[in-house]
């Protein structure tokens, strides 16, 4: 289903059914009275964010050291289940996925998913949603006694019902990986707290696990891209990676087609020893094919549908660098060290941004973030400046001494640069 009628379902659909389930399970409550029981099969919700589900995975992993014993479950839609598999905290047979292809499909797997919740005896969830009324119907109705989630209070918009037991206050000046350690603290606080969690994250707490790559791995992906790209030698290149592309949920994420062209030239041109690949999916392959022919140089491949989802790690472990729009990547890649740098436009790096060895790129205009928790996500912009500042000569100018490096920079020890759009000097790289 297209992004805009899931929205005006959940709307329509949503509001009237989490005022129903509310006041029925505040009746049922008040005849039958459940405490909060100790925590052994819990499930995280996260339906629609392949990003988040590498962000909340330090905080699954604090419950699981606090909570020794405990089985973790997670339910996902299923184009987006492969991300879960990237550092395999949840067990392959725990993960339950929802096709969301149509609405029939959509309703089935809601219907067998009550099924599963009750033959796997799940007592906690997690709902990670910002503000989607589906998950926080799936809450209430998987028979959990714990329900952890984010509550709106005093603040107008975007209702969701009541049903948790747990009232998290949503905090948008953290990082959304902190938001989501605050509703692990939530359930591990012994005290009533209204509201939750009045606890100190520090930085520490959302540090990611790395995942190892056998060397096996890292020979197969080499071969591939030497089977693909006539001129690109194991011993003799290095590898950029390029990812042109962001999801349909937002479209004004993506960085104009015609910078990303002039900064792959800029790329080669200055360093002869670099190969660029363009990444994506196989259903991206076109787009990825004309921003290949626009920048007229033969060190520059299309790898889009080349690689598989699980194939990832091991092209990144293989790769110099990467720019990237602000979508996944940027968080698959923080499961390595490979230097990544993301553009972001609508959203903010403040809240979404990788948690791995990365840089934000971003112009931090008046008007962005323009997409939040109290808008569904979705900006009435139809002309995104706050990426069309960004100059291509920008960018390069702040990947440079990444790519002047033969190892592997920290990003996070490199100095910023001064914001600047210089869209004047842009042909002053190119070279005839």
């Amino acid at each position: 289903m297209k992004v805009d009628l899931m929205r005006k379902i959940d709307f329509y659909i949503g509001v009237p059914l989490c005022l129903f389930f509310s006041i029925l399970f505040k009746i049922k409550f008040i005849f039958r009275r459940k405490g909060n029981i100790q925590p052994k099969n819990i499930l995280f919700i996260e339906l629609s964010e392949m990003g988040s589900a590498i962000l909340v995975d330090p905080a699954m992993k604090k419950l699981q050291r606090s909570l020794t014993g405990s089985e973790l479950f997670f339910l996902i839609f299923k184009r987006n289940k492969p991300s879960l598999n990237l550092l395999n905290t949840i067990k392959e047979e725990n993960i339950f996925t929802i096709r969301e292809d149509s609405l029939p499909l959509l309703i089935f797997d809601t219907l067998r998913f009550l099924i599963w919740t009750r033959v796997r005896k799940i007592d906690t969830v997690f709902d990670l949603e910002l503000f989607s009324r589906f998950t926080a119907l799936l809450t209430i109705l998987s028979g959990a006694i714990n329900r952890v989630g984010f509550y709106g209070y005093h603040n107008e918009g975007l209702y969701r019902g009541d049903f948790l037991t747990h009232r998290v206050s949503y905090n948008p000046h953290i990082h959304i990986a902190k938001n989501f350690i605050s509703l692990i603290n939530a359930l591990l606080s012994n005290n009533r707290e209204i509201p939750y969690s009045k606890t100190l994250i520090a930085d520490e707490e959302i540090r990611l696990d790395k995942v190892t790559i056998e060397e096996r791995q890292k020979i197969e992906m080499i071969n591939k891209i030497e089977k693909l790209c006539p001129l690109f030698s194991r011993d003799k290149n290095r590898i950029v990676l390029i990812n042109p592309n962001a999801s349909e949920m937002l479209i004004q994420r993506r960085w104009m087609p015609e910078n990303f062209s002039l900064l792959i030239q800029y790329i080669l041109n200055d360093y002869p020893d670099v190969v660029v690949l363009i990444t994506g999916s196989a259903g991206e392959r076109e787009e990825a094919e004309k921003l290949r022919l626009s920048v007229k140089n033969e060190r520059c491949y299309n790898f889009a549908g080349e690689s598989k989802f699980h194939e990832l790690p091991a092209l990144y472990a293989i790769s110099h660098c990467m720019v990237t729009n602000d979508s996944g990547p940027g968080h698959f890649s923080a499961v390595l060290d490979l230097p990544s740098f993301v553009i972001f436009g609508p959203e903010t790096p403040k809240l979404y941004g990788s948690l791995g060895n990365s840089k934000a790129i971003y112009a931090a205009m008046a008007c962005s973030p323009c997409v939040s928790a109290a808008n569904h996500r979705k900006t009435p912009c139809t002309d995104n400046v706050c990426l069309k500042v960004i100059s291509s000569e920008y960018v390069y100018q702040i990947i440079k001494p990444c790519l002047d490096s033969k190892g592997i920079l920290d990003l996070k020890q490199s100095p910023d640069i001064p914001f600047f759009n210089s869209q004047q000097s842009e042909s002053r790289h190119l070279r005839q």
